[in-house]
């Protein structure tokens, strides 16, 4: 069956890429086409910087030479709505429904009697909730036809909001873990010499980092002299706040601020961290431990991140805590460089484990969300 899949998104970056062609490589067999949709070629929050004109697959730019951030939402839609009818797919997987362009999708399909799949990584406990906010999504939920989901909270959030569990596959959130391995990034330079706690966030309230400062102040003090460094990737609208409590801690020294990377630049940081913190108050998913993981560190990771239920077995390859009690953090950084854990065995439960959640996953969790709505419309 000649059948046209579309994954739409905001803009792919690199992890989106690497699902699509895992995605293109696992249904070669059904002679599906398979192409790729992005609002945009870069957007400002997530300031990406990808090559796509020499993949197997095509991808399309509603805006191949604009921002995201540089248009009106009716412009937008309208391009959108050129280039649906243009490239005409069968089934789209839409990516989320939060930005109003992606419902835009969403309303195409309706009109066109084009089934859709959902990919979503929201969970109950990102937010406070409303009934009234609740009871609308409900009816938008019942839009989709399935659903691609990272884990198990994604699911239930889901199944609570209405849709049916054979409607939802597992396998949306993963990154293109080759690319982390060990074997591969081993070899790069050291970024320091001194051992070193790694974070990679946007500079934002939800990823909690004046609070992973406060707990690497609070351990660097019983340490002192025998202290790992703390490195902090990234950049946003907290970098200024963040380096004037870096500064008034005194641990200008010891805190380092390489600024926004993209993911080869981020390479040698994976490669030689002790141990990788995710400290995020709320977060749907949190790829960046993903990647950590791939990388084979072992991991310290909010309870309130939506991969900690999937991702983290306490005490095997990492723990868990509480983003809201800095001491809670401050023990686990005792504890991860006392020398009293085998690291190397925590990283290599991290990277047994993550093996699981690969772009292979993907496929096949989307390749049944494909099936479903063909056999179901």
């Amino acid at each position: 069956m000649s059948l046209k899949v579309a994954l739409l998104f905001c803009n792919y970056g690199p992890y989106h890429l690497a699902r699509i062609e895992g995605f293109f490589n696992a249904v070669q067999s059904y002679q599906w086409k398979v192409c790729g949709i992005e609002l945009a070629r870069s957007e400002t929050e997530y300031p990406w910087q990808t090559e796509i004109s020499r993949l197997p697959f095509p991808i399309y730019p509603v805006l191949p030479d604009r921002r995201i951030e540089q248009v009106s939402f009716l412009t937008l839609v309208k391009s959108l709505y050129q280039l649906l009818n243009r490239v005409q797919p069968d089934v789209i997987a839409i990516s989320g429904y939060a930005r109003p362009a992606m419902l835009a999708a969403l309303l195409w399909c309706r009109w066109q009697h084009k089934p859709t799949i959902l990919f979503s990584e929201t969970t109950e406990a990102d937010f406070v909730r409303s009934s009234w906010k609740e009871h609308l999504k409900r009816s938008l939920i019942s839009q989709y036809q399935a659903a691609l989901v990272g884990g198990q909270p994604q699911k239930r959030y889901l199944m609570q909001l209405g849709m049916k569990e054979e409607s939802i596959s597992l396998g949306y959130n993963v990154v293109g873990n080759a690319t982390f391995h060990p074997n591969h990034i081993l070899t790069l330079p050291k970024p320091f010499q001194k051992p070193y706690f790694l974070t990679i966030n946007r500079f934002v309230h939800k990823k909690n980092l004046p609070s992973v400062i406060s707990a690497y102040a609070a351990y660097r003090q019983i340490t002192v002299d025998k202290s790992w460094d703390l490195v902090l990737c990234g950049d946003g609208e907290l970098r200024s706040l963040l380096e004037k409590q870096i500064q008034d801690l005194g641990l200008a020294s010891y805190i380092h601020l390489p600024g926004f990377l993209q993911q080869n630049e981020q390479l040698p940081y994976f490669a030689h961290a002790g141990c990788f913190i995710h400290a995020s108050t709320h977060d749907q998913w949190g790829l960046v431990v993903n990647e950590a993981m791939a990388a084979g560190l072992p991991v310290l990771v909010s309870n309130r991140c939506g991969c900690f239920e999937d991702l983290v077995i306490e005490g095997v390859n990492g723990f868990g805590f509480d983003p809201e009690n800095p001491q809670a953090l401050t023990n686990l950084m005792l504890k991860m460089s006392s020398g009293e854990l085998d690291l190397n065995k925590l990283g290599q439960a991290s990277l047994n484990h993550i093996q699981k959640f690969s772009p292979d996953y993907l496929a096949q969790g989307l390749t049944k969300a494909v099936h479903h709505v063909l056999n179901h419309t």
